[in-house]
């Protein structure tokens, strides 16, 4: 059985929605756009990102693979204050927590489903499960996560921001591979440093 996705039409009015719904955080421009550095003028390719196309027939990735439209690939949207992402995710798999330091994130579920969650600063988490046509905001610098809970099936998402670059920092990543001391991680989770060190060989990029 294909798997369903939201029809096209839909799909697109959705997304102007999204662009326009997520806070933005960047400062103002006085111009109407940035054109790139030395350049002597833009035409209308400046304006168009093509990094997108086709992603829906690709074949599903083996594991989570996020595709991103940021000032850093697009960067027409320096000074814009939106950018976008696509989120596949295989049966099983997950988007581990992390948080974006500098915006709000308005999550779309275009296929399958997804389990998700968000903590506060009073370390409440608030989680869902959504299904086909959803959506969930995570609040700019909270810790969230989405996870494909269905053993089967993928699950595809479309997340808008409102930065041209909102940044990511993923939890185990930032504290298990950025060199902090064994010891001071062995306190702060109380446990010892042979279980500290086991974490950070999973968390090791594979050769």
């Amino acid at each position: 059985m294909a798997p369903k996705f939201l029809k096209p039409t839909f799909f697109y009015l959705l997304l102007v929605v999204l662009v326009t719904l997520v806070n933005a955080s960047d400062p103002d421009i006085l111009t109407d756009f940035v054109p790139p550095p030395n350049s002597n003028g833009v035409d209308s390719s400046f304006f168009t990102y093509t990094g997108q196309r086709g992603i829906f027939d690709k074949p599903t990735p083996p594991t989570f693979n996020v595709t991103k439209a940021t000032m850093a690939e697009f960067p027409a949207l320096n000074g814009q204050s939106v950018s976008f992402a696509t989120l596949r995710f295989p049966a099983g798999s997950t988007n581990p927590p992390h948080t974006h330091p500098r915006s709000a994130e308005l999550l779309f579920v275009v296929e399958g489903s997804l389990e998700v969650g968000v903590i506060d600063t009073t370390n409440k988490l608030y989680n869902q499960t959504l299904q086909l046509g959803d959506m969930f905001v995570f609040p700019k610098g909270l810790v969230h996560y989405q996870y494909n809970a269905d053993a089967k099936e993928p699950a595809t998402a479309i997340s808008a921001f409102g930065s041209a670059s909102a940044g990511t920092v993923s939890v185990p990543a930032s504290v298990f591979t950025t060199g902090i001391d064994n010891g001071i991680l062995a306190k702060a989770f109380k446990t010892d440093i042979a279980t500290i060190q086991k974490i950070k060989a999973g968390l090791a990029p594979k050769p």
